[in-house]
């Protein structure tokens, strides 16, 4: 039987209890906790959890709200597909695949498209979160229209970031994404934009059959455009030093001409080439594959993307099982715990 002790019982005006001191409950550890014989409504404080706790009748409940944490977050999709080269008229070359959508909301670094740091992530602990990191999309090859595919999504949670769009051929409008691609030559064509605060547009392809194509947008820059006989370049990516090491990440693809290769952005962007394939973007970066302007030959694939996670060590532990997922392991940086997510889809949970 429980026993109160006091030292004086005063008579209080209303329906309640006056404490003139603070109120100490009886503490436990975990171990104890769960060798009482307890009912609904019982509280105590958990010595080894820090936390008053009450007993719903089944189990023990922590009071004082959502037990979680925040999350910072870099999310980046898999980027577009170079495009190949269409010779049914004239020399026309492929344009440069572009970037993935970048989304970043850790410490005060940008995010794609000229998007300012997001709002952090709020996590609770025991709760299950998507995560899927995009692939890259396929280089194009030389039969019309010779265009590249676009990358896939990637996503933590509520938080997508949009695959790049890939480097389009002979004629063809541009394909949007995080980041555009850019088009390949030839009359008709225009640019197309990139995804709101997450990448930026393609380059136009010049309106001669014989000139360049334009390059993949990037996270921090639009593609150039391709004029006369010089090729587009990608647009640049950005910097991020979520994992305590600044990488840049997230260039377009580079556009192709007849005598001309673009070049790819900073951060992975693959180098069109006009008698060659066009180069891969960059693993894990989610930057664009560069065109070709080679019938025999065809676009770069794009980058995949990748989704890293960062937290203050003390906050929470990663759950162990991460079914579908591939990555490298909790590692630290300071006083805090990261994770980079470099392929599949899956879920998270932490503790």
């Amino acid at each position: 039987m429980s026993t109160l002790e006091t030292n004086a019982i005063g008579k209080y005006s209303g329906n309640n209890v006056s404490i003139d001191d603070s109120l100490n409950l009886k503490s436990y550890t975990t171990t104890q906790r769960d060798a009482l014989t307890s009912v609904a409504g019982d509280m105590i404080y958990n010595s080894d959890d820090s936390k008053v706790q009450v007993y719903n009748g089944s189990s023990w409940d922590d009071l004082g709200g959502l037990d979680g944490f925040i999350i910072s977050s870099l999310v980046i999709a898999g980027a577009g597909g170079g495009a190949g080269a269409y010779t049914g008229t004239g020399i026309v070359a492929g344009g440069g695949g572009g970037a993935g959508g970048y989304r970043n909301s850790y410490a005060s670094e940008n995010s794609g498209g000229g998007g300012s740091t997001e709002p952090k992530f709020f996590a609770a602990k025991s709760t299950n979160y998507a995560v899927s990191v995009g692939g890259g999309g396929s280089g194009g090859h030389s039969s019309y229209p010779a265009s590249g595919s676009n990358g896939d999504d990637s996503y933590f949670a509520n938080i997508v970031s949009i695959g790049g769009g890939a480097g389009t051929g002979y004629q063809q409008q541009g394909n949007r994404g995080g980041s555009a691609g850019g088009n390949g030559n030839g009359t008709g064509a225009s640019a197309a934009s990139g995804t709101y605060l997450q990448g930026f547009a393609g380059g136009t392809g010049d309106s001669n059959n014989y000139g360049g194509s334009g390059g993949g947008g990037g996270a921090s820059a639009v593609g150039t455009n391709g004029s006369g006989g010089a090729a587009g370049n990608g647009g640049n990516g950005l910097s991020s030093s979520i994992t305590g090491s600044a990488v840049t990440r997230a260039g377009g693809g580079g556009g192709a001409e007849d005598a001309d290769d673009g070049t790819g952005g900073t951060g992975g962007g693959g180098d069109g080439h006009n008698g060659s394939n066009g180069d891969a973007g960059t693993v894990n970066t989610g930057s664009g594959g560069g065109g070709s302007a080679h019938s025999s030959y065809g676009g770069g694939n794009g980058g995949s993307g990748v989704v890293i996670l960062r937290w203050a060590t003390a906050d929470a532990t990663i759950g162990a099982t991460r079914t579908g997922l591939t990555d490298g392991g909790v590692q630290t940086d300071g006083s805090d715990s990261y994770i980079i997510f470099t392929a599949g889809t899956g879920t998270v949970s932490f503790a």
